[in-house]
């Protein structure tokens, strides 16, 4: 049985996140999350607040236990991208792009 979190239209770029993402892929949920405790990078503060509402999932709603539990699956998708305009040199504008991310993190039991 599996269990889900999903973190939508979160204002960080998915190639920062998807550095942090890898670290936790396959781990247990307990080593999963002494990982993100000790990465000194932003992502890794929201990718916990994520693994642990599929942890709070799992143990609420399908009555799990938080030592067996293992990250299955765990991904970053591109959300919508802010586009906006910075005056640049000789009256030019450069785009810039604010890009949002979408995280997901799944954990089943480990069999």
């Amino acid at each position: 049985m599996e269990a889900r979190a999903i973190a939508k239209g979160v204002r960080i770029a998915p190639r920062k996140t998807r550095l942090v993402i890898d670290l936790i892929r396959g781990k247990s949920v307990v080593e999963a999350d002494n990982i993100l405790k000790n990465t000194n990078k932003e992502s890794a503060r929201i990718i916990r607040k994520v693994l642990t509402s599929a942890v709070a999932n799992a143990e609420n709603n399908l009555n799990l236990d938080k030592n067996n539990l293992v990250v299955s699956e765990a991904y970053i998708n591109e959300g919508q991208v802010m586009k906006r305009m910075k005056f640049g040199s000789r009256g030019n504008v450069d785009p810039i792009k604010k890009r949002t991310s979408h995280i997901t993190v799944v954990v089943s039991e480990n069999n």
